[in-house]
C-alpha cells in the first residue's frame, strides 16, 4: 500500500514537472516571439553602426591629413567625433531595447555636475586649448611674448603651451591665461622693426647726429633699405633731447641686428666726438 501510494506520488510529480517545463517553454517562446525581432534589430543597428563610426573615422584622418592639419589637433577631434557618435549609437540601442534611461540620465548628469565643479579650472584651459588650435592665434616655431615672458613656442598641448626661452628655459603656461589675455606674435610677419633711443646733449644739434646715425643703420648688414632706416627727434628735456633710429629686418635676425647696430651707433658717435650721456 505504501509502495503503491509512492508511486502515484512520484508519477504526479513528474507530471507537474512536465507542465511546469511546459510554461516555462511557452513563456520562453512567447518571449522570443515579443523580443526577438527587437533585440535582433538592436543588434543589427549596433554592428552596423560600429562599422560606419570605422569608416567615419578612416575618413577623418584622411581629410584631416589631407588638410595637414596640427598633429595634436588631428587625433583629439578625431577621438572626440568617433566617442559622441559612439555614445549617440549606444543611447539609440537602448532606445530600441526599451530601456529605462532615467536612472542612467540623472546618474549621469549628477556624475557630470561633480566632476565640473572639480575641474573646472582643467576644463577651461581644455577649452583655451581647442580654441588656439582651431583659431591658430600661434603655431608651434613661432616666437611670442605672452605674460611677461618671450620665446618661441615648442609645443601647444590640450591644457597649457610650452615655450623655451632665449635663456633656455622651459615655460609652461596654462592655455586659458593665452586665451584670455593680450599675446604678441613676433613670428606673424616677415620683418620687424628696430628701435633705438639715444638722449643726446644740446651741445649737439641734430643736424650734426642725425647724418651720422642714418649712415650707421644703412651700412649695418641685414638692415633693409627699403623701408628706409630713419632718425627723428623724438622727445625733448630741459638737460637734452632724444633721437629715436629705426631699422628694419627680418624677423629672424631681428636680435644679432639690433645688438649690431647698437654697438656701431655708439662707436661712430665716439669716434666723431659726440658724446653720449656718462661717457
Amino acid at each position: 500500500m505504501i509502495a503503491k501510494t509512492g508511486m502515484i506520488f512520484h508519477i504526479v510529480f513528474i507530471k507537474k514537472g512536465f507542465i511546469m517545463m511546459d510554461k516555462m517553454l511557452q513563456n520562453a517562446y512567447h518571449w522570443i516571439v515579443l523580443y526577438g525581432p527587437r533585440i535582433a534589430l538592436a543588434l543589427f543597428v549596433l554592428l552596423a553602426g560600429q562599422w560606419v563610426i570605422h569608416v567615419v573615422k578612416k575618413w577623418l584622418l584622411k581629410t584631416l591629413m589631407k588638410h595637414r592639419e596640427d598633429t595634436t589637433l588631428r587625433p583629439f577631434l578625431t577621438g572626440l567625433i568617433t566617442t559622441t557618435l559612439q555614445v549617440f549609437l549606444l543611447l539609440g540601442v537602448m532606445q530600441m531595447l526599451d530601456i529605462r534611461m532615467t536612472i542612467f540620465a540623472a546618474l549621469v548628469g549628477s556624475i557630470g555636475v561633480a566632476a565640473g565643479l572639480a575641474l573646472s579650472g582643467t576644463l577651461q584651459n581644455f577649452t583655451s586649448g581647442i580654441i588656439i588650435l582651431l583659431l591658430k592665434p600661434y603655431k608651434a616655431g613661432d616666437t611670442i611674448m605672452a605674460q611677461g615672458q618671450t620665446g618661441i613656442v615648442s609645443s601647444i598641448q590640450l591644457f597649457n603651451t610650452i615655450i623655451i626661452t632665449t635663456d633656455n628655459r622651459a615655460v609652461i603656461i596654462p592655455n586659458s591665461k593665452l586665451s584670455n589675455e593680450v599675446i604678441i606674435n613676433h613670428s606673424s610677419t616677415e620683418t620687424r622693426r628696430i628701435e633705438i633711443d639715444l638722449k643726446l646733449s644740446y651741445a649737439y644739434p641734430p643736424d650734426q647726429v642725425k647724418p651720422i646715425v642714418l649712415k650707421v643703420a644703412t651700412e649695418t648688414p641685414n638692415v633693409h633699405n627699403d623701408p628706409k632706416p630713419e632718425a627723428i627727434v623724438s622727445n625733448l628735456e630741459p638737460d637734452g633731447w632724444h633721437i629715436m633710429i629705426y631699422a628694419w629686418t627680418t624677423q629672424e635676425e631681428f636680435d644679432e641686428t639690433k645688438f649690431d647696430l647698437n654697438a656701431r651707433v655708439i662707436h661712430t658717435l665716439r669716434d666723431n666726438g659726440i658724446k653720449l650721456p656718462g661717457m
